[in-house]
């Protein structure tokens, strides 16, 4: 019996190699070759043909081509509407992954559940029998509910019952278990994954099918398997926060119906995922009197203003001082400590800095610079901030503070939880003032300062 050729695949780009290498020849990353059995040549699947030639689509002129908004239906979970833009597209392909037991399982099975009332649903479960699911659905309080579930791995299975079934919405719990006959290799492998996916997306767009795809990730936090995945899906959502932790975020990293960058945020109880109506106070620390290293900041999650409370620890170090950061970028929080000690004359070469955004929200945006500066100054002189002070900002390496998009509703979403001190850049000052809010406008990072230690 011939041996079967293995092939090497990169998890990055898809690209192949006939023998394993340390950096893929493709898009050049390290590590990322796995080796999986070369598939037989065998006849093109996706050829479209007429009377045995090639036939091609016609082509259309765009101006000519008839478009309108898509409609969306909503899942019933306000948060989970957020983030998907209003709720789901008939023949979208939504990803979604996670940590394992973070609730990406529970919270589509609640989705499912609600908008079985009004459509037919399917749930295709590959790590779990029927009577599995069934029994988490009794324990999350679904009882009675109407989603159709399949307990099968096998991808020809699959589509073969949405087509007999016609679900308005399929989730696929996961990706990684499914194989497809056409391929010899293992299921979860980088063959299985990328053709399963391509075939699924397929079947969405031909049959109007939403079709929900849950992903692996890997230690890194990324989605286990081609990177190329994310590419053939319509929307890409990523589960957040700490398992050991009662709350969850879902940020939206892609999504070719809206505007990505939005976060749903949920607490799990036990019965399930809920939705949590105000944030900010999740993110907010519960201190009786204001204490040294903290600030709040209005950070700006998609369309949604949230108030997070950063706390920064100035402590003596030694000959080799610390610097860390968690939710925060730490390059960007060793910037600004150089910004502080050029420009503000606080030093902080000798000592070890810890900076947390609180309740494990993670904040990219730039914004976050004046309030984390504040906080370091405020550790590192043992003084608190007044109560009921916010800052928001990003500095430059020339010292400058610079305008944050949408400063006027990050104000307003303050005054509204009875904030009553503001320090931001000069272009977000409001031409009128804003009632319950003192408004402090400054340019540059020293004056930041100053200010701070004057109030």
């Amino acid at each position: 019996m011939a041996k079967e050729k293995s092939i090497f695949t990169c998890t990055e780009c898809g690209g192949t190699s006939p023998k394993w290498l340390g950096k893929c020849p493709s898009c050049g990353a390290w590590n990322t070759l796995v080796e999986s059995v070369a598939e037989a040549p065998s006849k093109n699947r996706y050829q479209s043909t007429k009377n045995g030639l090639n036939a091609s689509q016609p082509v259309a002129t765009l101006s000519e081509i008839e478009a309108s908004d898509v409609d969306r239906q909503p899942t019933g979970i306000d948060e989970l509407d957020r983030v998907l833009g209003g709720g789901i597209v008939a023949g979208g392909v939504v990803l979604i992954g996670g940590d394992p037991g973070i609730g990406k399982s529970t919270l589509l099975l609640q989705a499912l559940d609600s908008l079985s009332r009004n459509l037919p649903t399917l749930y295709v479960t590959g790590e779990e029998s029927g009577a599995q699911v069934a029994l988490r659905s009794r324990r999350l309080g679904l009882d009675g509910s109407r989603v159709r579930v399949l307990a099968e791995i096998n991808l020809e299975k699959i589509t073969a019952t949405i087509d007999i079934e016609q679900p308005s919405v399929c989730v696929i719990d996961s990706i990684q278990t499914v194989y497809s006959e056409e391929l010899s290799s293992a299921p979860g492998s980088v063959a299985q994954v990328r053709e399963c996916a391509a075939q699924l997306t397929r079947t969405a767009k031909s049959s109007g099918t939403t079709i929900v795809l849950v992903g692996h990730v890997t230690k890194e936090g990324a989605l286990a398997g081609p990177r190329v995945l994310e590419h053939i899906v319509d929307t890409v959502l990523y589960f957040e926060g700490d398992t050991h932790s009662s709350f969850r975020l879902v940020r939206a990293i892609k999504n070719r119906f809206c505007a990505v960058n939005e976060i749903g945020v949920f607490a799990m109880t036990e019965r399930g995922l809920k939705g949590v109506a105000n944030p900010s106070a999740i993110f907010l620390s519960t201190h009786g009197d204001p204490v040294a290293g903290s600030c709040v900041l209005v950070t700006l999650e998609g369309t949604r203003p949230m108030l997070v409370e950063i706390q920064a620890l100035v402590d003596s170090g030694g000959p080799s001082p610390r610097r860390l950061s968690v939710g925060l970028e730490r390059d960007r929080l060793a910037m600004m400590l150089a910004v502080l000690h050029r420009h503000a004359g606080m030093a902080c070469f000798d000592q070890d800095v810890f900076v947390n955004a609180v309740g494990g929200v993670r904040i990219s945006e730039p914004a976050a610079d004046l309030a984390v500066m504040l906080a370091i100054q405020s550790s590192l002189r043992g003084k608190p901030l007044p109560r009921g002070f916010i800052a928001f900002g990003e500095v430059g390496l020339a010292g400058e503070i610079r305008p944050a998009p949408r400063g006027q509703e990050r104000l307003k979403e303050a005054a509204k939880l009875g904030f009553s001190v503001a320090v931001v850049p000069k272009a977000n000052a409001p031409k009128k003032p804003i009632e319950g809010l003192t408004i402090h406008p400054v340019e540059r990072i020293e004056e930041a300062i100053d200010l701070v230690r004057s109030l």
